[in-house]
């Protein structure tokens, strides 16, 4: 099979490495001033857009939930009150769980360690 059946035709690396359209190297980023800005294209890339872009969306957003949760006569403090109490219920409920839990790994252990003692004493004679 020829290597160039695998070339793609929209970038990627060409059959031996190199970007096929001629801007060097596979991977060459030329730094500041070439077709890449090293620095802000992480920040680019972390925020998913230009910092002022993601600022204009994040207020705007901000207000519209900000507007529904006034609406629904929500606040953060409530929020955050509720996301405590639901946190502290379900450590309630599995200290409980683990309660009764060591209840019945008691009471079953009453019946079965007789039940295994006995079956070990009587199979030791055949």
């Amino acid at each position: 099979m020829s290597e160039q059946r695998f070339h793609r035709p929209f970038g990627g690396q060409g059959p031996r490495g190199q970007d096929p359209y001629g801007q060097g190297p596979a991977g060459y980023d030329p730094g500041p001033g070439g077709y890449r800005e090293g620095r802000s294209s992480g920040l680019h890339r972390f925020l998913g857009g230009s910092p002022g872009a993601v600022l204009v969306r994040l207020v705007f957003l901000s207000l519209l939930v900000g507007a529904g949760m006034a609406m629904l006569g929500v606040t953060p403090g409530l929020l955050f009150a509720q996301a405590y109490d639901t946190i502290q219920s379900l450590l309630h409920l599995g200290f409980e769980t683990f309660h009764d839990a060591g209840r019945w790994f008691v009471a079953g252990a009453v019946v079965v360690v007789p039940l295994w003692l006995l079956s070990r004493v009587f199979a030791r004679g055949r």
